[in-house]
């Protein structure tokens, strides 16, 4: 629909966005280690920690050559593992448009756990639609989506630039980009729920996402670009300054 570009969002709590580069970093290293290796290699890679529903929800186990994490860990391990060089570009891409303020909002630590916890609940969201499936699931899709909810509920006014179908560049606030990308996923659930894209996924980090910046943001930080407003209560009455001192008469007394 869209590729994001840059948004005019500056950091107002946080002076380097440092997990959101960190997860950038760990997901293009992995690729890049998975990229140059054996066909077998990547096989193995994908089978031992991409995210397979038929071992969580049908009782079927991997082959005990290829099991690399116990399979409660590929709700995470998943979503560093890229089919290509467009998959991880996209994910990233968004990561790094968006992350940064949602970063900022959350704080690092609380923000780490937002993006696992997002990536977990796109991978159960998946396993719910397709249970029995023996296809591994990869990528960062899910967590990216919660990203891209959290940003929504926060900046919606914040204008961002994109490039509408991959050619044309506009300037466009936030809630109409990403409330239309939200609503496709939505739609492309119920029309391909079924298709190599687990839509699934997206809408299950789009419903932690949305949930969980709610309750993981700073306590000081609005919603939909709110002002922060101090209340009377709270201000601080500042003494009223004393009258100038009256200059003396040239005349003295009289």
């Amino acid at each position: 629909m869209f590729i994001p570009l840059h948004d005019a969002n500056t950091l107002k709590r946080i002076r380097l966005q440092y997990v959101t580069l960190g997860l950038i970093a760990a997901n293009c290293l992995v690729y890049l280690l998975t990229a140059v290796a054996s066909e077998q290699f990547i096989e193995a890679t994908v089978i031992g920690l991409g995210y397979i529903p038929a071992t969580l929800f049908d009782n079927v186990v991997r082959p005990p050559n290829l099991v690399l994490v116990p399979d409660q860990a590929t709700y995470i391990t998943y979503s560093f593992l890229h089919g290509d060089i467009f998959h991880l570009g996209g994910n990233m891409l968004f990561l790094w448009v968006f992350g940064d303020n949602v970063e900022d909002a959350l704080g690092h630590f609380r923000f780490l756990i937002f993006y696992l916890a997002c990536a977990a609940a796109g991978a159960f969201m998946h396993g719910l639609l397709v249970p029995t499936s023996h296809a591994p699931l990869i990528g960062a899709s899910g967590a990216v989506a919660g990203i891209i909810a959290a940003y929504l509920i926060l900046h919606p006014r914040v204008k961002v630039w994109v490039l509408a179908f991959g050619r044309v560049p506009l300037r466009l606030p936030a809630w109409i980009l990403l409330a239309l990308w939200i609503l496709f996923q939505f739609a492309m659930i119920a029309l391909d729920g079924e298709g190599e894209v687990s839509w699934a996924a997206h809408v299950g980090g789009i419903i932690a996402g949305a949930v969980l910046v709610l309750v993981l943001r700073r306590r000081d930080v609005p919603l939909l670009d709110q002002t922060v407003v101090t209340p009377k209560a709270a201000e601080v009455e500042r003494p009223a300054p004393p009258p100038p001192a009256e200059a003396p008469s040239p005349w003295g007394r009289r």
